[in-house]
């Protein structure tokens, strides 16, 4: 399995698509918590409370977002796009022990550097608010929940494209079930509406980012439902995966 992670880690990190990737997330969110933080500051009343600003600096996430979903799709279907995936299944036969490999070493990297980058754009947008006082330890649940929430998207995105195995097909599931979709979902009328909503992939997942609940779930507890859509898509992808051919 070591032999495995490590030739994962070599195909990660010698990818171009893939630095870049990590580069737009983060200059995502510490771009846009500038942004917001200046629009915000300019017209407030007042101080800004420390919550309220960390919760403003986060904003970005939702975009970033769909950045980490696009690499976790590139991660598998580029080696499909290219025929790569008939050499890495010949050096490694068992199939759930290749997709395993790739899976680890991508939440390894995407959560150190989604933790990071979430903690960078608190630290610009506590800069630019200048709330008069905060608390520590919501930045530190803030920074590693944001970073936990960007991770399961770009898992979520490779279980996709193992499931599509074609890359503009996969990233178009990918901002359908992120961004599109749980938009619509809140527009559903009646309870049963209310409550598809609430449990709807980033309608729950994002509570984990902003220390929010909403109504039933609070933010672990949604942050949970969204690890169970992430983990059908894996599970879908990784069935297929055995059962087709390369």
């Amino acid at each position: 399995m070591m032999d495995i992670l490590r030739s994962e880690w070599t195909k990660i990190r010698s990818v171009r698509s893939t630095v870049w990737t990590l580069a737009v997330t983060a200059g995502l969110m510490l771009g846009l918590s500038a942004l917001i933080g200046i629009a915000a500051k300019s017209t407030a009343d007042g101080p800004v409370p420390g919550d309220q600003a960390i919760t403003m600096s986060l904003t970005g996430s939702m975009i970033a977002a769909l950045s980490m979903a696009t690499l976790g799709v590139l991660v598998i279907s580029s080696e499909y796009r290219t025929g790569g995936i008939r050499t890495s299944l010949m050096a490694v036969p068992k199939r759930m022990r290749l997709l395993t490999g790739k899976i680890v070493v991508f939440v390894a990297i995407s959560l150190v550097v989604c933790v990071v980058a979430s903690a960078g754009a608190i630290g610009v947008g506590v800069a630019i608010f200048q709330p008069p006082s905060i608390e520590l330890g919501e930045v530190v649940r803030s920074a590693l929940g944001s970073g936990l929430y960007l991770t399961a998207c770009g898992l979520f995105g490779l279980g996709l494209g193992t499931l599509v195995r074609h890359t503009p097909g996969a990233i178009v599931s990918a901002i359908a079930l992120i961004m599109v979709l749980p938009i619509f979902a809140n527009q559903l009328p009646g309870d049963w509406g209310k409550t598809v909503a609430e449990y709807f992939t980033t309608n729950a997942g994002l509570l984990v980012v902003s220390g929010q609940s909403n109504g039933s779930l609070g933010p672990w507890s949604g942050f949970a439902v969204y690890l169970v859509w992430v983990a059908v898509a894996v599970l879908a992808g990784a069935v297929l995966m055995r059962r087709r051919d390369a």
